[in-house]
């Protein structure tokens, strides 16, 4: 849930699911399609088609209980390499570089002098986090870094007076030089291809059965954006068109 989501906007949907299926195996008897509705608005819903993915894979082949190595974990549907280093650590102990944008950009500012990361993880980037993990107390390390990067050293306003590593930042000692890679965008969303996905998949959502199309018709007005937009819902499985022509989340 967190991948690309604050963690302000995921904590009231990530307590709603604990509440609601405190295990793997209660959300592997669910329909995908009841992942996809409490998913709510955190966007990017795929994320909820390999949670549940994961739940019966979970139940499957691993007894109900997640998995503690990491090669297991990445061996689970949706499960990359931050979020198999991120359980494999923070849930059991383990040493691994935990690498999320945080992280990257801390590493980046403090050992390589630059303002930030690439656009990808390199391999230069992970043999330097990996050559970093302090022997004992893994976790702790890979949280603290995090939690650095997440309140003092932010992407647009550095709190450089506050930061315990500031005398050690390549990038503050040498004046903070600024990017000099691609230009960074911001991601847009209002009237894209993505929003509109969004406004159709709330149609499902929040309906208590299948909906007729004209239901979709009315979520948004730009009638080719809309087709193509139901046919990507269609092809990534977050929504079925069933055989009286209506539509509804995946059962």
């Amino acid at each position: 849930m967190l991948q690309q989501t604050p963690v302000v906007r995921v904590l009231p949907v990530w307590e709603e699911w604990m509440e609601r299926w405190p295990e793997p195996g209660a959300l592997a008897k669910e329909a995908p399609g009841e992942a996809v509705r409490y998913w709510g608005r955190l966007g990017y819903p795929r994320r909820a088609l390999n949670l549940h993915a994961c739940a019966r894979a979970i139940t499957e082949h691993f007894g109900g209980l997640v998995p503690a190595s990491y090669d297991e974990l990445r061996s689970l549907p949706g499960i990359g390499d931050y979020t198999a280093a991120a359980v494999a650590s923070f849930a059991y102990g383990g040493r691994h570089a935990v690498l999320d944008t945080n992280v990257r950009r801390v590493l980046a500012r403090v050992m390589r002098g630059e303002e930030y990361p690439p656009k990808a993880t390199t391999t230069p980037e992970r043999r330097l986090a990996e050559s970093l993990i302090p022997p004992v107390d893994a976790p702790r390390w890979a949280v603290a870094v995090m939690e650095l990067g997440a309140l003092i050293c932010t992407a647009r306003a550095p709190r450089c007076a506050d930061c315990p590593v500031a005398a050690r930042c390549e990038w503050l000692l040498t004046g903070k030089p600024a990017h000099d890679g691609p230009p960074r965008k911001g991601q847009t969303y209002a009237g894209t291809d993505r929003q509109c996905r969004g406004s159709l998949l709330a149609v499902l959502r929040d309906a208590p059965g299948p909906v007729p199309k004209a239901a979709l018709d009315a979520a948004w007005a730009d009638a080719p954006q809309r087709e193509r937009a139901l046919d990507g819902l269609l092809e990534d499985g977050l929504a079925e068109l069933l055989d009286d022509g209506s539509y509804a989340l995946p059962s």
